[in-house]
């Protein structure tokens, strides 16, 4: 097992420095670059022209805000603990198989 070992080690070592020594591809020169500049976006421009997002839809308006409280009902929230009792007595009055398997 050692032996295995030592030699996936050696072969995994000698693929790296074959690798990195080997290759004339890589330089050591840096390699500077340069983005192109966009001084137009930072300048300043007048507003645009308004555009309507609703097309050529009529304005509605109305006057006053009635508050959720008084048009929304309160949900009914049933509470976990009884949700669980619930499903524990449905899962008791179930009907059992009548089969029993013994293998």
């Amino acid at each position: 097992m050692k032996t295995i070992l030592l030699v996936s080690c050696f072969f995994c070592a000698t693929a790296a420095f074959g690798q990195t020594v080997g290759s004339g591809a890589l330089s050591a020169e840096p390699v500077i670059t340069e983005f192109r500049s966009h001084g137009g976006h930072a300048s300043q421009q007048p507003m645009g022209t308004e555009q309507s997002l609703l097309g050529q839809s009529g304005f509605t308006s109305a006057h006053g805000e009635r508050p959720l409280w008084e048009v929304a009902k309160p949900s009914q929230v049933t509470p976990l603990g009884d949700s669980a009792r619930v499903l524990k007595k449905a899962h008791e009055t179930a009907k059992k198989a009548d089969i029993i398997w013994n293998n």
